[in-house]
């Protein structure tokens, strides 16, 4: 039992009992804010998105949120980084959601590490509002990376990755998993630091 103790007592130990509420942005959805400790998206940390198909309504889930974070009071105009997404974002579009499309910052990366590379980059500069990044299979290592740079440059790291990856384990401080449904998204909080898993249905991002 000491040596339990001793280990209990170790200042790099971790506990989950020990966080306290994160520093968060609202998402712009009540429903889904009531479900996320802090109530909203967790800054300076990876966020990972899992999406069956590009196009479901993810980047409209996201819109609230990187328009407060790029219109921020007292703070100098920021980019917000869009890294290998499968479509170029639709610039009326981003005009009509408070953003200022002169602020995107888009880069295609080639495929692999390169994109993970690039991404990390972005978060680690402290120059992004907010790191969009697209890929598919991710070692624990590169997603690792991810969240550190994330936390290094004080900028939310959203990575969306296909469904199929849901199985995978990830360092990622929340993972949602997203399904399109009746103009829609359900929302399903597979992983929450801090919090619980939970689901939100038809949460009306059109």
């Amino acid at each position: 039992m000491n040596g339990v103790a001793e280990l209990l007592r170790h200042p790099a130990l971790w506990r989950g009992g020990d966080a306290g509420a994160p520093e968060t942005v609202p998402t712009g959805f009540r429903a889904l804010d009531a479900c996320l400790p802090g109530g909203g998206w967790p800054l300076a940390t990876l966020i990972e998105l899992l999406v069956p198909a590009a196009g479901i309504g993810e980047i409209r889930l996201l819109l609230p949120a990187l328009r407060r974070l790029t219109t921020a009071a007292g703070e100098q105009p920021r980019w917000v980084a869009w890294l290998a997404p499968p479509h170029l974002p639709y610039a009326p579009a981003l005009a009509d959601a408070g953003l200022d499309p002169a602020r995107m910052l888009v880069v295609r990366p080639r495929a692999g590490s390169d994109r993970l590379w690039a991404m990390e980059q972005a978060l680690r500069s402290g120059a992004c509002a907010a790191v969009l990044g697209w890929t598919g299979a991710a070692d624990d290592t590169a997603l690792r990376r991810l969240k550190l740079a994330a936390e290094e440059g004080r900028t939310p790291a959203f990575l969306l990755r296909p469904a199929t990856h849901r199985g995978d384990g990830s360092p990622a401080a929340l993972r949602l998993a997203l399904v399109a449904r009746d103009f829609g998204l359900d929302v399903e909080i597979l992983k929450s630091r801090g919090g619980a898993p939970a689901r939100v249905e038809r949460l009306p991002v059109h």
